[in-house]
């Protein structure tokens, strides 16, 4: 089983959190290189802490992928790590949520699910399913032009709200990412599509997803 469900800073456990922090690392600065805090093989930053919390998604008790999710009325990054590039915009009242941190282990993913299987697709569901779910209003996230073309192909209707650049070739965009039931079924029914799990599975929290049930 594919299990996704979201846990707070301080109900992490050890094994998990060095897990999670490592797998991190891996993505952000082995892989993409960006400018992140890392230490003793981990990449942390101030918005790990107690009013953080964290989707994961477990297979066969590993670390496949996850998000990080702080409120928006809180520190985060959009109004103060990248606050130069947005500070003009004016955030929505309300209960919004910032999703950070988003990534899925690829070597993992391929060989625990297949290659088949769509991961960020599902991870996309979840987030909607976790903001509805915790009655959250909507989400806003700063994404990489590599992110904004993944979610735009997976048909998740996302606004752009600005465009920004972190150096004069690597633009960032500020996106509002809608939770509604419209976009909700577009995103479980792309999943169901392909992978034959059930639409009532797909829009559960957490989300339990029979593996075998996957083409894989």
């Amino acid at each position: 089983m594919l299990e996704i469900f979201d846990v707070s800073y301080n109900d992490l456990t050890g094994k998990r959190s060095d897990d999670l922090y490592k797998l991190r690392k891996k993505t952000f600065k082995d892989r993409l290189d960006w400018a992140v805090q890392c230490t003793n093989g981990m990449e942390f930053d101030e918005f790990d802490n107690a009013d953080t919390r964290y989707m994961l998604g477990i297979y066969d008790n590993q670390l496949v992928c996850s998000v990080r999710f702080v409120d928006l009325r809180l520190p985060n990054m959009i109004t103060h790590t990248f606050n130069r590039l947005f500070d003009d915009v004016k955030l929505p009242q309300g209960d919004y949520i910032e999703s950070s941190r988003f990534f899925v282990d690829k070597n993992r993913a391929k060989e625990l699910l297949g290659s088949r299987y769509p991961i960020s697709y599902v991870l996309f569901l979840s987030m909607i399913n976790y903001a509805r779910h915790h009655g959250h209003t909507g989400i806003y996230t700063i994404v990489s032009r590599a992110m904004l073309t993944i979610a735009k192909r997976s048909g998740w209707e996302i606004e752009v709200i600005k465009e920004g650049f972190v150096s004069e070739n690597e633009p960032i965009y500020l996106l509002r990412l809608p939770i509604d039931l419209h976009n909700q079924g577009i995103l479980a029914k792309r999943i169901s599509e392909q992978s034959e799990v059930s639409l009532d599975a797909l829009c559960a929290w957490p989300m339990t997803l029979p593996v075998t049930s996957v083409q894989v």
